[in-house]
């Protein structure tokens, strides 16, 4: 308690005087108070690190990110994992590192071959922007990764959370990360009950306090491991935790109280129709926008039916719109129910002839007539993949009679 009351004292005393303490025995006491509680704050952190080191070395997941510390292949893994299950990234994991083994393959492939490669696992900003931040790793970095949070951060694509995990995982920087799953952890175990920005700062705070000097890559990933395999949104294990005892949510019972609920905004339903045109055995598509939805990737000409119009009708006004010609529709093919994640779409589809006249294209990027087997050399969005598959299954020419209904 000496060097506590020295600290606290005014000044050193000189010869004849007396020593003038700033604070009031009261005062004191309460320093003594924070001090003791400070300790107690720093002993359970250590048990927390401890005992969540312990428990990720021996049941964490194989993975394929995790035999390597190339930063290349981690920013990869972090990119394909936002928002997206392990189970799902795995085998686009694998055809990417087949194809792309470096920043340089990468920066140096056609963005068509990039955006097949990540056919079907949707945000596809993500591989737009990977390949945008490869060239200039490639160019400008001699192919370097940068190894430190602001140069990962001046990259396209990489945000605060991706730039500690990079930071971490590869280069063993005392860097915090703040997912989903390490939201839900911490909101548990610290009893974090709010939403909105005071909250994110408070959680990024408990990330960053809770990081040990060492083996940051591997405690960020221990975080993330728990709260995907068992402090998971609904029926959480709490009896294979390894932070139970010191779970304040558990402690109390409530854990599926946290985090709060957020006020979820139902998934819009939209019905398209979508129009497949046959000529000399081949068929029209064309090239999204690359600055819209979906960008850059391939379709059938079509789109979203408005109030009082029949599916025919839509997709009468909307070839008029977009190709500036007339199609005679000639039979309905199929539909098809597809979920994004902001949309329910129900798409009607119809072999269609043109009329005579000039096609003019207009809002599109490109457009290419193809033959049915070489479609699937094209990217397109999930619910397009399905006609293609169709087209691909001997019905290039459009023999079937009954349309098909193919299911989300």
């Amino acid at each position: 308690m000496g060097r506590l009351q020295n600290r606290v004292m005014q000044r050193s005393p000189c010869k004849g005087e007396e020593l003038t303490p700033l604070l009031t025995k009261e005062g004191l006491g309460e320093v003594i108070h924070i001090f003791r509680l400070n300790s107690e704050e720093s002993r359970l952190m250590q048990s927390i690190r401890k005992k969540l080191l312990a428990w990720y070395d021996k049941t964490k997941r194989d993975l394929p990110w995790r035999k390597t510390s190339d930063p290349y292949r981690i920013w990869v893994s972090e990119i394909m994992l936002q928002q997206t299950q392990v189970k799902t990234v795995l085998p686009y994991y694998g055809r990417w590192m087949k194809a792309f083994p470096t920043v340089e393959k990468l920066a140096s492939a056609s963005e068509r071959k990039v955006l097949k490669l990540w056919e079907g696992l949707g945000y596809y900003s993500r591989a737009r922007n990977l390949k945008k931040a490869a060239g200039i790793v490639a160019r400008e970095m001699n192919g370097r990764v940068p190894n430190t949070v602001e140069g990962l951060l001046s990259l396209p694509g990489i945000g605060k959370y991706t730039a500690g995990a990079i930071a971490s995982i590869a280069f063993g920087l005392r860097a915090p990360v703040l997912d989903g799953n390490v939201k839900r952890v911490l909101s548990r175990l610290f009893r974090l009950n709010t939403n909105g920005s005071a909250s994110e700062k408070r959680l990024w705070q408990a990330a960053e306090d809770l990081l040990p000097e060492k083996r940051t890559g591997d405690f960020n990933q221990s975080l993330m491991e728990l709260g995907a395999t068992v402090c998971t949104p609904k029926s959480p294990d709490c009896s294979q935790c390894p932070l139970r005892a010191s779970c304040e949510a558990n402690i109390k019972g409530d854990v599926e109280l946290f985090p709060p609920a957020k006020r979820r905004v139902p998934a819009k339903k939209i019905e398209v129709s979508a129009a497949v045109i046959l000529k000399n055995g081949k068929v029209y598509i064309q090239q999204r926008a690359k600055d819209g939805l979906m960008g850059g990737l391939w379709e059938f000409p079509g789109g979203k039916r408005e109030k009082g119009e029949t599916p025919e009708e839509c997709l009468k006004r909307e070839i008029r719109e977009e190709l500036g010609i007339g199609v005679t529709l000639l039979k309905k093919i199929m539909t098809i129910k597809h979920s994004y994640t902001q949309f329910r779409v129900t798409l009607h589809v119809f072999h269609c002839r043109l009329n005579k006249g000039r096609l003019r294209p207009t809002g599109c990027e490109q457009w290419k007539w193809v033959a049915p087997d070489k479609l699937n050399t094209y990217p397109f969005p999930a619910a397009n993949v399905k006609i293609v598959k169709y087209l691909e299954n001997g019905n290039g020419g459009i023999k079937k009679t009954k349309p098909a209904k193919v299911k989300p």
